[in-house]
């Protein structure tokens, strides 16, 4: 019964977009008429998106079919992804994903919000760069969790001048790759790294990151940039406040 509502709604829109169209339903007014156009052509693009969901939900339904090629997650916000978070009591998020490249005093010095979610084994050397790039030279330890880890990332890394890459290996057999992940400068790199989770948690709170507020790709890269400059004022105000004090 669903289905057959549906479909006779998308079947009364297409029908009131061609009689925009033929000039059946029009205004006197020029500025209104220019507004009905606008109108006419959201409404061809919420029922073509409409008749994608009765596809994939005829797909899902009747033939058990749960991986249809561009699939839509959302009718206002058709970029929307599904990111595999494989956690026990939230194994799925939906939505876009996006870096936060800290360096001292909890400060972001980049952000990007993803069109299609990446490996993050392919943002390591990305983001050495864009560090070198904006502070003119690499950093001194990198941190990350064990989905950056390759031996090629490593490579890369101590090529580009990084003294210490602190990113676990979790698959090693290697004795001495275990050695060296149990030294304290590698433990303490860790410890950082985890208090970034922390601290990207708390930006999320402050300044509203968990759900943007502007419509489509574009609005999302505005939000989280206003927030990580909302964040970022926050903490040179502090880096500062410390540096003066006596």
């Amino acid at each position: 019964m669903a289905g057959c509502a549906t479909s006779r709604v998308v079947g009364q829109a297409k029908r009131f977009s061609e009689e925009i169209e033929r000039g059946v339903k029009h205004s006197k007014d020029i500025l209104q008429q220019l507004v009905l156009e606008g109108l006419r052509q959201e409404l061809d693009q919420m029922a073509l998106r409409v008749r994608q969901v009765m596809r994939q939900t005829r797909a899902r339904i009747f033939r058990g079919n749960t991986r249809s090629e561009g699939k839509l997650l959302s009718l206002f916000e058709p970029s929307t992804e599904v990111i595999r978070k494989g956690k026990a009591g939230k194994p799925n998020e939906f939505g876009k994903m996006v870096k936060l490249q800290e360096a001292e005093n909890q400060i972001i010095t980049d952000y990007q919000v993803y069109p299609q979610r990446p490996y993050d084994s392919d943002l390591l050397v990305a983001a050495i760069e864009t560090h070198q790039a904006l502070l003119g030279r690499a950093p001194r330890l990198v941190a990350a969790d064990a989905a950056f880890y390759s031996a090629k990332n490593e490579a890369a890394a101590k090529q580009k001048g990084v003294k210490r890459v602190c990113i676990p290996n979790r698959s090693t057999k290697s004795p001495e790759r275990k050695r060296e992940q149990r030294k304290r400068w590698f433990r303490n790199g860790q410890k950082w790294r985890t208090g970034s989770e922390g601290r990207i948690s708390v930006v999320k709170r402050r300044h509203g990151l968990a759900r943007c507020r502007y419509k489509g790709y574009v609005g999302m890269n505005r939000w989280v940039g206003l927030g990580v400059i909302a964040d970022n004022v926050l903490n040179l105000g502090r880096a500062i406040e410390k540096q003066t004090i006596p």
